[in-house]
C-alpha cells in the first residue's frame, strides 16, 4: 500500500507539473510569436525602396540599402517574379518560391516557412509596395524563439526530474508517518494473536480516521475479551455444577447401592433391620428425587422460563408461608408477620399486589423462610415483613455496601413490593455472603445434608425473582443476623399508601 500511495501521488504530481509546463511552453511560444508578428506588422520599407524608380540591389554595394536587426525582404515584380532581396545576416534565407503564383500566403497575414537549408524557420508577411505595382515578403528568423523554447524545455525537464525525485523521497517519509497508526495496529494485532489479549491500540484520536478506527477496534477487543471471560466463567461454572451435582447424587446413590447389596447378601435379616434399610432407601430416593427436580427446575429457568401473569397479593403469600413455617418450626422458632419498616405493634398490614406466578413466588418465600429456620439456632425469632417502597439503598432493590444479589439492581425510585425475611441469628461473613447465591454452595460444607439441603434453593429463588423483573438480595450485619429480601415491581407501577 505504501508503494501504491507513493507512486500514485508521484504520478499525479508529475502529470500536474507536465500539464503546467506544457501550458507554460505553449503560452511562451504564443507570446514570442506574437512579438515577432508585431515586429513584422510594424516593419516599414525605407523611402528609397518605395520610390517609383528605385530598384533594390541584390548584391551589396556602396549604395546598398541596409535593414535594422534581422529583417529580410524579398521583392516581387509586377509580373510576379522575384526581383531582388535585401537584408543582412549570414543565416540561410527563408525558402520562398520564385513567383507570387506559387506563394501560399495571404496578404497581410503572418505565416511560418522553413529556411532554404538547415532546420531553421522564418516568420514571413506578404505585403504590397506602396506607389508601385509590386509586392514584397518581409521575414524574421525564429532562432530566438526556438532558442528560448529549447532553454525553457530543458529547464522544465530539470524541474520535473527534481519534483519527481523530491516527491519519491518526501512521499515515502510522509506516507510512512501517515501509516504509522496502521503499523501500530498491525503490531498490536500480532501481539493479540500471540495471546496477549490485554493489548489495545494507542491511537484513539476521534479527529482522525485511524483514531476512530482504533476506538472501534478497542471496543471490539473489550467486548471480545469480556465474551471470552464470560465463556471461561460459564465453562468453569458448568464444570463445577456438574461436579457438585455428581457429588450430591453420589451420596444417596451409594447409600441405595449399599443397602441393596446388603439385602442381596443377607436376605434372612431380621424384620427390624429390613425396615430400617427400607426407610433409608426411601429417604435417599426422595433426596435424589428432590435434587433432580431442583436441577430440572434450574435448567428450565436458565432456558426459557414461563410464568403466569396473574395479580398476586404478596401479603397473602406471606401469610401462607408463615402458617407453613410455624408447622415446620414445631415451636423451636417464633415466626412473626409485620408491616415493612413499621415498629409499632398497632401498624396495619397492607395489600401489596404484583403481577406474576403465585406458585413460583410462594416457592421463593417458603425457601427464604426455610433457610432462616434451618440455619439459625433453636429459639431464634424470625420476622417476615411485607410492604411497599421505592427502590433505593435504604429499602432495597439497589446495590450498596453490605448487600449481595445475583441479579441486576432495580432502577432507582421504582415502586416495589417487598417481602423481608429477617432472622436474629449469628449472620454470615462478607466472603460467605458473596457466594450464598451460587449453586450447591453451603456456608458449612460439613453440615448434614438432611438439614442443610442441596445448596440450590437460593439459586432457584434468585432465578424466579429475576424472571419476574425483580431480585432476591441479602443484607448482612455481623452478629445481628441476615435479612433476605424479595423485591418485585408493583402491579401497574403504583405505590400503595
Amino acid at each position: 500500500m505504501r508503494g501504491r500511495l507513493v507512486w500514485g501521488v508521484t504520478l499525479l504530481a508529475a502529470a500536474a507539473v507536465l500539464t503546467a509546463q506544457a501550458i507554460g511552453v505553449a503560452g511562451m511560444n504564443a507570446w514570442l510569436l506574437g512579438r515577432v508578428d508585431q515586429q513584422l506588422q510594424a516593419f516599414t520599407l525605407p523611402d528609397r525602396a518605395t520610390a517609383p524608380s528605385a530598384v533594390p540591389p541584390v548584391t551589396p554595394g556602396p549604395d546598398v540599402i541596409t535593414l535594422p536587426s534581422d529583417f529580410r525582404v524579398t521583392f516581387y515584380s509586377s509580373a510576379g517574379n522575384v526581383q531582388s532581396a535585401i537584408g543582412g545576416g549570414g543565416r540561410p534565407s527563408p525558402k520562398l518560391p520564385r513567383s507570387t503564383g506559387d506563394l501560399r500566403l495571404t496578404r497581410g497575414q503572418e505565416a511560418t516557412v522553413p529556411a532554404e537549408s538547415g532546420d531553421g524557420q522564418w516568420r514571413v508577411l506578404w505585403r504590397d509596395v506602396p506607389l508601385r505595382d509590386t509586392s514584397y515578403v518581409v521575414a524574421l528568423p525564429l532562432d530566438t524563439v526556438e532558442g528560448a523554447l529549447s532553454k525553457q524545455l530543458a529547464l522544465n525537464a530539470i524541474v520535473l526530474a527534481a519534483v519527481v525525485a523530491g516527491l519519491i523521497v518526501v512521499g515515502r517519509s510522509v506516507v510512512r508517518l501517515g501509516l504509522r497508526p496502521l503499523t501500530l495496529m498491525e503490531h498490536t494485532a500480532q501481539g493479540i494473536t500471540e495471546g496477549d489479549l490485554g493489548l489495545r491500540l494507542p491511537d484513539t484520536d476521534p479527529r482522525t480516521e485511524t483514531g476512530r478506527l482504533g476506538t472501534v477496534l478497542n471496543d471490539m477487543l473489550d467486548r471480545l475479551q469480556q465474551a471470552l471471560r464470560q465463556r471461561e466463567f460459564s465453562e468453569a461454572r458448568l464444570r463445577r455444577f456438574v461436579a457438585d451435582a455428581g457429588h450430591e447424587l453420589r451420596t444417596p446413590l451409594t447409600t441405595v447401592q449399599g443397602f441393596a447389596q446388603l439385602a442381596l447378601r443377607h436376605p434372612d435379616r431380621p424384620a427390624e433391620q429390613r425396615r430400617e434399610a427400607d426407610e433409608q432407601l426411601a429417604r435417599n430416593a426422595e433426596r435424589m428425587t428432590l435434587l433432580i427436580d431442583d436441577l430440572l427446575l434450574l435448567a428450565k429457568l436458565d432456558q426459557e422460563p414461563s410464568y403466569r401473569s396473574d395479580i398476586v397479593d404478596l401479603l397473602s403469600l406471606a401469610a401462607d408461608a408463615v402458617s407453613a413455617a410455624a408447622v415446620r418450626a414445631d415451636g423451636e422458632h417464633r415466626v412473626t408477620l409485620s408491616p415493612l419498616g413499621e415498629t409499632s405493634e398497632n401498624a396495619e398490614l397492607e395489600v401489596v399486589e404484583t403481577v406474576g406466578d403465585s406458585d413460583r413466588l410462594l416457592q421463593v418465600v417458603n425457601n427464604l423462610l426455610s433457610n432462616a429456620l434451618a440455619h439459625t439456632p433453636p429459639g431464634t425469632p424470625v420476622d417476615l415483613r411485607v410492604g411497599t417502597a421505592r427502590a433505593g439503598a435504604a429499602m432495597g432493590g439497589t446495590d450498596r455496601p453490605g448487600r449481595t444479589s445475583a441479579s441486576p439492581p432495580v432502577a432507582e425510585s421504582t415502586p416495589i413490593g417487598v417481602i423481608e425475611v429477617a432472622d436474629h441469628g449469628p449472620g454470615l461473613a462478607p466472603d460467605e455472603a458473596e457466594r450464598v447465591f451460587e449453586r450447591f454452595y453451603r456456608v458449612d460444607p460439613s453440615r448434614s445434608r438432611d438439614r442443610g439441603g442441596s445448596g440450590l434453593g437460593l439459586a432457584i429463588a434468585s432465578a424466579v425473582a429475576q424472571g419476574h423483573g425483580g431480585r432476591v438480595e441479602l443484607d448482612i450485619a455481623p452478629g445481628e443476623g441476615c435479612t433476605f429480601r424479595l423485591v418485585l415491581p408493583l402491579a401497574g407501577g403504583d405505590r400503595r399508601t
